[in-house]
């Protein structure tokens, strides 16, 4: 446990972490294929999938937690799926924070491996193609080798962005202890408290992750840029 934490405290911060480290996985894993057709399409409908990639961006957090509560509760199509799975509705459970922080969370996976993929050009492929190499070899031994900048920067922005939510979070799930409760929910229950002291511990250490994490994705993608220009 972290020593100036309590028990509590590193529990919520446990979770928050856990919840950025699976967002961040499913969510580059599920939305590549979406932003490499987007880089590479020229489909009349793709300003519309843009947009609603992008709404998370500029859509309230409780709005977008309203909708989701709406749909995976008991009486929504999501809830009601669950049940006749067999399952339970997926409002105030960590599976629900999943899906909840995959879709705010989701044009900070989409739009940098979008920008990454067209960035990659098609000059490169047109090569390998020459040497008789696959679509799947292509995209694995030329894309995604020139697209790590952004498949990093993705990665990062999702992982961080996920530590910080809130309204979302605390629409699906709650405040519950070793549950739902995040870090961010953990520090809203010590302001209200008016400890502020255990706030600021809480506060103080995430801040020290957003900032660690940045910072290294800004040292990697320099060190590319110079590994770029050598010759």
């Amino acid at each position: 446990m972290i020593s100036w934490l309590s028990s509590s405290d590193a529990g919520a911060l446990l979770l928050s972490l856990k919840l950025a480290s699976i967002n961040t996985l499913l969510l580059l894993l599920l939305t590549a294929p979406l932003a490499w057709w987007l880089a590479r399409t020229r489909c009349r409908l793709r300003p519309v999938i843009e947009a609603v990639v992008a709404l998370p961006l500029i859509l309230p957090p409780t709005v977008l937690g309203f909708y989701l509560l709406l749909f995976l509760g008991p009486n929504g199509w999501g809830g009601q799926l669950m049940q006749l799975l067999g399952g339970h509705p997926l409002t105030f459970s960590f599976a629900g924070l999943v899906i909840a922080s995959m879709i705010y969370s989701l044009p900070f996976a989409v739009q940098p491996l979008q920008n990454a993929f067209q960035s990659a050009g098609g000059r490169h492929l047109e090569v390998a193609a020459t040497l008789r190499a696959g679509p799947v070899d292509r995209f694995f031994s030329v894309t995604l080798p020139l697209a790590r900048r952004g498949i990093i920067t993705g990665a990062v922005l999702v992982f961080a962005h996920t530590l910080g939510e809130f309204g979302v979070i605390l629409m699906i799930g709650g405040n519950i202890p070793d549950v739902t409760q995040v870090a961010s929910i953990a520090i809203y229950d010590h302001v209200e408290a008016l400890d502020y002291s255990a706030a600021h511990s809480l506060s103080i250490t995430l801040v020290a992750i957003a900032f660690t994490l940045l910072l290294g994705v800004y040292t990697l993608n320099r060190r590319f840029r110079l590994l770029g220009s050598n010759p």
